[in-house]
């Protein structure tokens, strides 16, 4: 709640100064800016999310199976982006915006098995309008908390009436078993006014939680390879 008020409190007086300013026309053109640098960062995941469907659709003709799951997407709110640079003390530009922020296009890739992350990224990786900008596996060195995905920070080109855009886009790839553990564990953590007690057995429980759920998906990966060397050429629907 504080740092709601602190927040709401610094876009005030940040309002407040383009009207003692005589800027309200600027501001005007900063919030019309906005919203053509968020459709740009739609069309940046319109972009992503059809080359996964393609990579999908190919895998399902020539090897009979589907890597992905579902396909998820979301556009970060203009209130989460306010807020994430008045944490990181920066100003509220379209220049800062997007210099510093690298996740206001998100895409989640939801797997049945491991391997498949690994295997759709580096296809993702190896088109040529694809740049990475940065790599964290939080599958092969997990957080603290228990949390494992593939996070990827893209680069990808999207084309304009008149010109050409390059747009950055955060890509998550997990497994079924990490997305129901992530999206449970969210729910939990953001439960408010718990005993201090409760939140420290909480974590541990999530955390236990965590190991069996990796515990599940490498032995469902164990259980795929062994029926498809058992069966030759024959994939695992």
């Amino acid at each position: 709640m504080t740092d709601t008020k602190e927040a709401s409190r610094l876009l005030y007086h940040r309002l407040a100064e383009f009207a003692d300013n005589d800027s309200l026309q600027a501001l005007q053109q900063i919030l019309t800016s906005t919203k053509d640098l968020m459709s740009c960062y739609r069309c940046a995941i319109m972009e992503v999310e059809t080359k996964f469907r393609v990579l999908n659709e190919r895998f399902s003709l020539v090897h009979d199976h589907n890597p992905i799951d579902t396909i998820q997407s979301r556009l970060k709110s203009p209130e989460s982006i306010h807020q994430k640079m008045l944490r990181k003390n920066l100003p509220f530009t379209l220049e800062a915006i997007e210099k510093n922020l690298s996740d206001i296009a998100g895409i989640r890739i939801v797997c049945s098995f491991v391997d498949d992350i690994y295997m759709l990224a580096d296809c993702l990786l190896q088109q040529d309008d694809i740049t990475l900008i940065e790599r964290k596996d939080y599958i092969k060195n997990p957080k603290p908390n228990g949390y494992r995905s593939l996070h990827l920070i893209v680069e990808v080109p999207i084309f304009l009436q008149n010109e050409k855009r390059l747009m950055k886009a955060e890509v998550q790839l997990r497994t079924i078993a990490m997305e129901f553990w992530a999206n449970l564990e969210h729910q939990l953590r953001y439960k408010k006014d718990l005993p201090a007690e409760i939140v420290e057995k909480t974590a541990e429980r999530l955390s236990e939680c965590a190991r069996q759920s990796a515990g599940l998906d490498a032995k469902m990966q164990e259980i795929r390879d062994a029926i498809e060397q058992a069966g030759g050429d024959t994939a695992v629907r």
